[in-house]
C-alpha cells in the first residue's frame, strides 16, 4: 500500500465565493530516476492527487456508522467544483522531491508525499514516487514548483 507523509491541510485565506476556479490548480511531481513503468507513475500521481482528500474523508468519517462529514475550504471547494486542474512535473531525486515537499510545508501549502510500498517495484524497499501540492492557488504552488520541467 502506498502511503501518505505530511499532509497539511491549510489553504489560502479567502472567503467563500471569492475564488475563481481558474486560478486554483494542483501540482503532481513524478520521480523520474527510479524508471518506473508508465503504469506505476500513473498509479503514483493517482494517489498524491488524491491522498489530501481521502485523509478529509477518513478523518470525518464515524468509524461506527460509516458516515462522513467533509468540510472543505474554498479554495478546494472552487477546485472540485470546478476545473481539476492538474500540472504533472517532474525531478530525477529524491532529495529533490523531499525538498519540494518541505518548502511546500514551509508555505502552509496542501503537500503530499507518496511513499510506495515497494512490493511490485523497488525490491520490497518502500520508496519515495510522488508528491502532489494543492489544491491551492496556482500563483502559490507556483513559488515552489515554477522551475520544474514538465513531465
Amino acid at each position: 500500500m502506498d502511503s501518505p507523509e505530511g499532509s497539511q491541510l491549510h489553504a489560502a485565506q479567502v472567503a467563500p465565493g471569492e475564488v475563481d476556479p481558474a486560478t486554483v490548480k494542483q501540482v503532481i511531481v513524478i520521480r523520474r530516476d527510479l524508471k518506473m513503468r508508465r503504469g506505476k507513475e500513473i498509479a503514483q500521481g493517482a494517489h498524491a492527487s488524491s491522498a489530501w482528500l481521502a485523509s478529509l474523508v477518513s478523518d470525518g468519517t464515524d468509524s461506527r456508522t460509516g458516515v462522513s462529514r467533509v468540510t472543505l475550504d474554498p479554495v478546494a471547494w472552487a477546485w472540485i467544483s470546478g476545473s481539476l486542474r492538474k500540472v504533472t512535473l517532474q525531478v530525477q531525486t529524491d532529495e529533490e522531491l523531499v525538498a519540494l515537499h518541505e518548502h511546500a510545508v514551509r508555505l502552509r501549502l496542501r503537500s503530499v508525499l507518496i511513499t510506495d510500498s515497494g512490493r511490485t517495484e523497488f525490491g520490497g524497499v518502500p520508496t519515495r514516487t510522488a508528491l502532489a501540492i494543492g489544491p491551492d492557488l496556482a500563483n502559490h504552488i507556483d513559488q515552489v514548483t515554477g522551475d520544474l520541467a514538465i513531465y
